[in-house]
């Protein structure tokens, strides 16, 4: 058996002779417990924060969305649509228009995201079920479903008849403008529903059927702005983007669903990354009262180290002692306060104990990889301070 690593399993389970060192040692243990429950429940909680956040994108954005790679628009042909279909992996996809215009109601306008889309829309997002009041567009008609938000800024409900709804958007072509009613396409429209997804949603699109966005922004018959696309189940989709490219090359971009979110993941990574970095900083000030029990174990085993240098152990080997005592110490900490994280995680899943608001729990989700990093985290920055801590034995103090 490895000799430092048996002295130092003795060391540490085993009681001081003085109570101090005793207490200091289960001060410095339970700084480590308290600090790695602490990080693993922070990253939980963010975690949970971070995907109730993400759910909301899942139900307007498509798995892959095909935008076109010059321009505001693009011509997909029906032979076009037979490679996109023969390609293996895709589910599904909705031919989409999208363009800023502008809603009158009364007296009231304001600038919204037109998205036209066609019957296949709800196959490829869930925007479907969020749906608060009304109904989803027909693919007939000057029927619209807005957000929340529009409807509040322009005073305006669902089949509300006594308040007319315009929608204005400006008409391609060049030149000067010689009157304000030629410079706009328009069309009254009839609000059938209303969305409720996230503030920003809420406040900027409204959804038509898409051969109302086609006779607004002028569009011929296989113009469209993108391709939004649902994938099968657990498909390769870096292949399938790769046919995509490969299909039809230089034409259009390939975004996933992070892509088209890619401000809102990296501020998400970015603020998991401070939680962690402040969270490590306090681990590493855990730590300094490891280094310091530690060092207040050497002094009270002097004897016991004299001891063993007699009989044949080396300083460094004395030292390896006490690395390991410390790492150990760092380590056993570590496993209780991840395990003490992990029972707090699972309490709030099950109880709902923390509420955010009066119908929604503090969202935690339990991803093992923090486990991971958690444990990984306390070992590393525990064997640089018991490396620290052990460097105190020298021949000077083994002889004294």
């Amino acid at each position: 058996m490895n000799f430092p690593l048996y002295i130092a399993k003795r060391y540490l389970f085993s009681k001081s002779s003085n109570n101090a060192i005793n207490i200091m040692t289960l001060i410095a243990s339970g700084g480590v417990v308290i600090a790695s429950a602490a990080l693993f429940i922070v990253l939980s909680v963010f975690a949970g924060l971070k995907n109730y956040s993400l759910e909301f994108s899942s139900f307007v954005d498509p798995d892959l969305k095909l935008i076109p790679a010059q321009g505001k628009s693009f011509t997909f042909t029906d032979n076009d649509l037979n490679e996109l279909e023969n390609i293996d992996g895709i589910l599904s996809y909705s031919k989409v228009i999208e363009e800023r215009v502008i809603l009158k109601s009364e007296n009231k306008n304001i600038l919204a995201t037109l998205k036209g889309v066609d019957g296949n829309f709800i196959k490829v997002t869930r925007i479907d079920s969020m749906i608060k009041q009304g109904k989803w567009v027909s693919q007939d008609g000057n029927e619209v479903i807005s957000g929340w938000g529009i409807s509040n800024n322009l005073s305006f409900g669902v089949f509300d008849y006594l308040k007319p709804l315009s929608v204005y958007v400006p008409k391609p072509g060049k030149g000067q403008i010689t009157s304000i009613k030629g410079a706009y396409n328009s069309a009254f429209v009839t609000n059938v529903g209303l969305f409720d997804i996230n503030e920003e949603l809420n406040n900027e699109y409204i959804f038509s059927n898409i051969e109302l966005a086609k006779e607004l922004l002028s569009y011929k018959e296989n113009q469209m702005s993108a391709l939004e696309i649902k994938l099968i189940e657990n498909a390769d989709e870096d292949a399938i983007r790769e046919n995509i490219q490969d299909k039809f090359p230089n034409q259009f971009e390939v975004k996933n669903r992070e892509q088209l979110n890619d401000a809102l993941y990296k501020m998400l990574n970015t603020e998991n990354l401070a939680i962690y970095l402040i969270f490590t900083l306090v681990i590493i000030i855990a730590l300094f009262n490891v280094i310091g029990a530690i060092i207040m174990m050497i002094l009270d085993k002097k004897k016991s180290l004299n001891t063993l240098f007699n009989i044949g152990a080396e300083p460094k080997t004395i030292k390896t002692i006490f690395f390991f005592q410390g790492s150990l110490m760092t380590l056993v900490s570590g496993l209780i306060g991840v395990f003490l994280g992990v029972l707090v995680v699972v309490l709030q899943q099950t109880f709902e104990l923390i509420m955010l608001t009066p119908e929604l729990a503090y969202p935690v989700h339990m991803d093992p990889i923090n486990i991971l990093i958690v444990l990984v985290t306390i070992l590393t920055l525990g064997i640089v301070a018991s490396r620290i801590a052990s460097q105190r034995i020298t021949q000077k103090l083994i002889n004294n």
